[in-house]
């Protein structure tokens, strides 16, 4: 199925001539480009939405959402490009004769100032999408960064009443409170002052 053929047979397209053969190649070049601006709008609005996902929760899944838009942009990148450069290869050698027609060249001049625009746009949310992964890879890095520092603590807190308690624990003979009736309580207590 090809949506930019059916909007033909289904006579959706302005001032359709089918036996004017040039200005058909035009309106389907037009239809393209249009169709490829309606797409980058629909991801556009669908990473709006997923980054708002994201803001909420730091779950896998909005960031595969958000990888697999990055890679429809850089397909989409590379289909506008390679149109640009037929459109301005087509204009040069007047492939399609449009020189001779005031309708034609300036329908075709639309068409390549659409497809500017359309290659703008991806370009655009393109660089918005890789500053927002990139911005979030900070963050999970720096969430990070701040939980390690917190096991730190702990683990630096916890490790003094262990020193204490392994130095009671040796079976030695002139230990502190070796004979003293409270001296598991005292260790304790000891044990949580220091840390």
């Amino acid at each position: 199925d090809n949506p930019i053929l059916e909007k033909f047979m289904d006579d959706k397209v302005k001032n359709f001539d089918p036996n004017d053969h040039k200005l058909f190649v035009i309106q389907l070049f037009e239809q393209n480009v249009y169709r490829f601006l309606e797409c980058l709008k629909k991801l556009n609005l669908k990473r709006n939405l997923i980054e708002q996902e994201l803001y909420n929760s730091s779950r896998n899944e909005e960031l595969q959402q958000l990888l697999r838009i990055e890679k429809s942009l850089v397909y989409f990148l590379n289909s506008l490009n390679g149109n640009e450069l037929l459109n301005l290869k087509l204009k040069r050698t007047d492939l399609l004769k449009t020189a001779n027609s005031e309708l034609h060249s300036d329908l075709f001049e639309d068409v390549i100032i659409d497809n500017s625009q359309a290659l703008g746009m991806c370009n655009v949310y393109t660089n918005i999408l890789s500053g927002t992964m990139e911005a979030y890879a900070s963050i999970v890095s720096n969430n990070m960064n701040i939980f390690i520092h917190r096991l730190t603590v702990i683990t630096i807190i916890l490790m003094v009443p262990t020193l204490v308690a392994s130095f009671y624990g040796m079976n030695l003979t002139y230990l502190p409170f070796q004979n003293f009736k409270y001296a598991f309580l005292v260790i304790i207590v000891f044990s949580i002052i220091l840390g």
